[in-house]
């Protein structure tokens, strides 16, 4: 059975994609640019860093949810996964409405 724990991991990076600094969240952990809102392929569960991809993700949708904000999901453009992550609080509220309007 495949283990969804979350692992805390709060560092900063420079974004992949777009090249920017990206300072650690503090409350939780940082999962993509708050900028371009790309990720990189790293977890296969949340925080853990256990994946071999590493390749850019890129967001493709961003839906509204009444509890947690926006959700984003993103996907691997060098092996096609998908994954989904809420919208951190410092992310571009224009990029975001954006991929809403593609939805």
């Amino acid at each position: 059975m495949e283990n969804k724990r979350f692992t805390k991991n709060d560092s900063g990076f420079v974004c992949a994609n777009c090249g920017r600094d990206v300072p650690p969240l503090r409350y939780t952990s940082r999962n993509h640019c708050p900028h371009c809102l790309c990720s990189l392929h790293l977890d296969i569960n949340p925080g853990d860093r256990a994946a071999d991809c590493g390749g850019i993700m890129d967001p493709i949708t961003a839906e509204p949810d009444a509890k947690r904000g926006f959700i984003l999901t993103h996907r691997c453009r060098k092996c096609g996964a998908i994954r989904r992550n809420k919208a951190a609080e410092d992310d571009d509220r224009g990029a975001i409405i954006r991929l809403t309007a593609m939805h």
